[in-house]
């Protein structure tokens, strides 16, 4: 069998993953001890890890993370009260799912970015958006929006002003 015009038919349908793997199996002698429908499924599963890999690496570039923290690296041992089972269960992506928000606070140096970070690289791990932003900023973007953001600071939400009437956000927790 010819791989060469078969690898690039796999690249013309953008099926990088495959094509790679398939390159792979004609370098491996033992190969041909497989059934085809192992080695197409070795295929697949490649090709399915390859967009699964590209997806997270897009979101993560696209969350603008200040950090390359990790859930994986965040020390528990150091002396800024973090309480270990609630950022386990930030971790598991509930608040993500069930459209929460997550406001950290604490006085300066004691990690705040770093785990801000760290969650948002394990929410785009399990497939959520993030993108990152300093409150000062996101302030600013919300009142120079073109969409008539309304920031009320007494009642501390953020409104939305749709042209047909105002719509409440949700955010209240995050501004106080």
């Amino acid at each position: 069998m010819l791989i060469h015009p078969t690898t690039e038919k796999l690249k013309q349908l953008r099926l990088y993953g495959m094509a790679h793997a398939l390159a792979e199996q004609a370098s491996i002698a033992e190969i041909g001890a497989l059934a085809f429908e192992e080695r197409l499924g070795l295929l697949v599963d490649r090709e399915m890890t390859e967009r699964s890999n590209r997806l997270t690496a897009s979101r993560l570039m696209r969350a603008r993370l200040k950090q390359s923290a990790t859930a994986e690296d965040v020390d528990f041992r150091a002396p800024r009260g973090l309480d270990r089972p609630l950022f386990q269960s930030l971790l598991a992506g509930n608040w993500v799912a069930d459209h929460q928000n997550v406001l950290l606070t604490g006085p300066t140096g004691v990690g705040k970015t770093y785990l801000a970070c760290a969650l948002a690289n394990q929410a785009c791990r399990q497939g959520a958006s993030a993108l990152y932003f300093r409150l000062p900023r996101l302030l600013q973007d919300l009142a120079n929006s073109p969409r008539r953001w309304a920031l009320r600071e007494t009642a501390g939400t953020v409104r939305q002003d749709t042209g047909a009437g105002t719509r409440r956000l949700g955010a209240g927790s995050f501004l106080r």
